[in-house]
């Protein structure tokens, strides 16, 4: 019970702490040579940066991080297993741009085409991974814009599932709708297996491969996630990393070459790293509450993790007070709330959290109350 009370607050809290428009962040004393920008927290999904952020643009191969998406919540669901072979159709070795050459008929296992994708932004491979999931590119692609819904994505719309975009019209997305489902990404933890390799092979290692996001092997703490380039969209890219436990999402969209690109995203990585720091508080039992009129005397408490993003420095100081009552009336219900845990820094409250009943404690009645006091008549 506890677990799951845990986890379903969690859950909450991380839905709650996702910015209405991600315009709120303050203004960083620099602008990124790009047409639009964004930097957020994994954790907690805090805007920490934003230029543009909301401007809907061509994304280029950047939109493949909704393609993995839903890919690996299929396999999530068990509907798909890595190791599962996938034919490969005419129409999906039919694309151009990169590519690993697919031919039509050729079989290669889910993972490897996953590595295709994440590692070299294979286009045949996106498509066949598509077409294995809804039977069509088009299928997928309405799955695609149904779950950017499902995410708040209100700038995006999609119309393929590579980024190629020569023919058109309304592929567009934001670098903060961009930074959404990168952040949903990346709660697929095997995604990170494939996004930190710089080099790989497939085809038993007749075919080399090799990651198309040079942060991987010149940036200390990468972790992914994707990159895209066309004429019409420029060098766009989703650049993750961590360090001390903190995890930085980048978007960079419509920068005029691919190191001014990569460039912008080390800006706006350095930036976070080097002002903010992550506070994390497991959660967990906290002690015990007395309860009135009821089978039991005390009720066990719990309270869920706490995540909270801090200016560097700060996260020593926080101070933990837990409030609740001296005593509480029974009936008690696991899951109903019995008090507050308050976080506290510099003698400011910065962040708040419910305390919770683990268990039920029923109202004692009259049978019951009788026999509890014969127990203690017969203790003297």
């Amino acid at each position: 019970m506890l677990k799951k009370i845990a986890l379903m607050l969690a859950v909450l809290l991380i839905a709650l702490s996702i910015p209405v428009s991600a315009e709120v962040a303050d203004k960083a004393p620099f602008d990124v040579n790009a047409k639009s920008a964004v930097l957020i927290d994994l954790a907690t999904g805090t805007v920490l940066y934003a230029k543009n952020a909301d401007l809907a643009l061509p994304p280029a191969s950047v939109t493949k991080i909704m393609t993995l998406l839903l890919f690996m919540e299929e396999v999530e669901a068990g509907n798909i297993a890595l190791d599962e072979m996938i034919s490969v159709s005419e129409y999906a070795a039919s694309m151009g741009g990169s590519q690993v050459y697919l031919e039509p008929g050729e079989t290669m296992s889910a993972e490897e085409m996953l590595k295709c994708v994440i590692i070299a932004s294979a286009n045949d491979a996106a498509v066949a991974l598509a077409e294995k999931v809804a039977g069509s590119e088009e299928a997928f692609v309405a799955r695609m814009n149904e779950r950017a819904a499902e995410l708040g994505m209100v700038n995006t719309h999609f119309e393929n599932v590579t980024g190629l975009d020569d023919d058109t019209t309304k592929h567009l997305t934001s670098a903060y709708d961009i930074a959404l489902m990168s952040r949903e990404l990346l709660q697929h933890e095997i995604i990170t297996k494939y996004s930190t390799i710089w080099m790989d092979t497939i085809r038993g290692g007749e075919f080399g491969l090799t990651n198309t996001n040079r942060l991987i092997r010149f940036y200390n703490g990468a972790t992914g996630l994707k990159t895209g380039s066309t004429s019409k969209a420029g060098f766009c890219m989703s650049a993750t990393a961590m360090r001390d436990g903190l995890h930085l999402i980048a978007v960079v969209m419509g920068a005029e070459t691919r190191d001014i690109r990569n460039e912008c995203a080390k800006q706006l990585l350095d930036y976070g790293f080097a002002n903010y720091s992550l506070y994390s508080d497991p959660g967990g039992e906290c002690g015990e509450v007395k309860v009135l009129g009821g089978v039991k005397n005390s009720c066990t408490l719990s309270y869920p993790p706490f995540t909270l993003l801090l200016p560097k420095g700060k996260k020593g100081s926080v101070q933990v007070e837990f409030l609740v009552e001296d005593e509480v009336k029974s009936p008690i219900a696991a899951g109903d709330k019995v008090g507050t845990v308050r976080y506290i820094c510099d003698g400011e409250t910065v962040g708040e959290a419910d305390i919770f009943a683990m268990e039920n404690v029923d109202r004692i009645g009259y049978l019951g109350l009788l026999l509890k006091m014969l127990g203690i008549y017969c203790l003297k």
